[in-house]
């Protein structure tokens, strides 16, 4: 199994570069027969793309999905789904300056260092663009575990050192920030603008909370579900932090504060809190699962920064282009698809080791 492939048994493989021809997905293991609504994919590839919302990229991609194989007459059929989206906007003459020159908090010498070789247009597979695969396959995912009565929904709650106070948990989430509703979102909308202003960039923080999960899903030890929903976190560009339910904070707690009390109640059982974030020895006890996930500042900035080229000469460097003073508003349908695509691979997991 490569790099550009996550999951044991729904499993998809990613593959395109920011400013190749296309970008795209092969999944396998979904479900067959299931009624795939492709309007849904497209809403979740709007919510994502370059230009999809005043706090972004002035980038603007249609992204049109096309279906090219796995599903017959609107319904899966079990074998491989591929869908790709064509580059349509890019302008790679923005990044012929810099081809020689490593980009400040970029992959650029990393991929230099590994491969020996770099696609300097946008960064290629290092590119935020590559997430345009996984809301592809994370969509499909999201379909399926809705119509057993799981739902994901993510949502910024920090900006800079901005965090939403008071809020409820009442998804769908409006642009351009998909902040709930608190009393801090335009001061949080202004911060991003304030950032662009300046050709510089912010970071900030999304909250995922998945209901729905009943009790018993997920491994122990290496594969706890916990630990790939981890996994797959990280592996979103820009992600520098994640905790699960009380995170960080459980640290600072003594075990009778932190522990998650449980009484049994009309046969079934019911948790008085949940530092635990729904999961337990990396399974799930039934509560919802929620996480919070850190994301650092837009590393392309136009301000003046040093660095250095290939040839190890020292170097100002202002970057030219169009980038995201904060990527959070789009990474929020990511977060989404990362975690509906852990969920599903989890339960088909469960349902391969029930007795027969």
């Amino acid at each position: 199994m490569g790099s550009s492939t996550i999951g044991r048994l729904f499993s998809y493989t990613t593959f395109g570069e920011s400013h190749g021809e296309a970008l795209g997905v092969i999944v396998e293991g979904f479900p067959s027969g299931f009624e795939i609504n492709i309007d849904r994919i497209q809403q979740d590839m709007d919510r994502r793309r370059p230009g999809s919302t005043k706090l972004g990229t002035a980038r603007n991609e249609g992204d049109r999905v096309r279906i090219l194989s796995g599903v017959f007459e609107g319904r899966s059929t079990g074998t491989p789904i591929m869908m790709m989206i064509e580059n349509t906007n890019q302008r790679s003459k923005d990044y012929s300056k810099i081809k020689d020159v490593y980009r400040p908090s970029h992959a650029d010498y990393g991929f230099d260092m590994r491969y020996g070789i770099r696609d300097y247009r946008g960064g290629g597979r290092s590119s935020g663009r590559e997430t345009s695969a996984r809301v592809m396959a994370g969509s499909l995912a999201k379909q399926f575990l809705h119509s057993k009565g799981i739902r994901i929904d993510a949502a910024v709650v920090a900006i800079g050192g901005i965090e939403a106070s008071g809020y409820s948990w009442n998804p769908p989430f409006p642009p351009p920030l998909f902040s709930p509703e608190c009393p801090e979102r335009e001061e949080m909308e202004s911060l991003v603008e304030e950032a662009r202003r300046e050709g510089d960039s912010i970071g900030g923080v999304i909250e995922c909370r998945i209901s729905g999960v009943e009790a018993g899903v997920g491994d122990p030890v290496f594969d706890k579900l916990d630990a790939l929903l981890a996994q797959s976190m990280f592996s979103i560009g820009g992600v520098k932090g994640f905790e699960i339910g009380s995170g960080f904070c459980s640290s600072k707690m003594r075990g009778s504060e932190n522990n998650d009390q449980a009484i049994a109640e009309d046969g079934k059982a019911r948790f008085l809190s949940n530092n635990s974030g729904g999961i337990v020895g990396g399974i799930t006890n039934g509560e919802d699962i929620i996480m919070r996930l850190a994301f650092k500042p837009t590393p392309s900035i136009s301000k003046k920064q040093r660095t250095f080229t290939s040839s190890m000469e020292s170097v100002d460097l202002v970057i030219e282009g169009r980038h995201d003073p904060a990527i959070l508003p789009r990474a929020v349908v990511v977060v989404e698809a990362m975690a509906s695509s852990v969920i599903l691979d989890a339960l088909l997991v469960r349902n391969a080791y029930k007795a027969i």
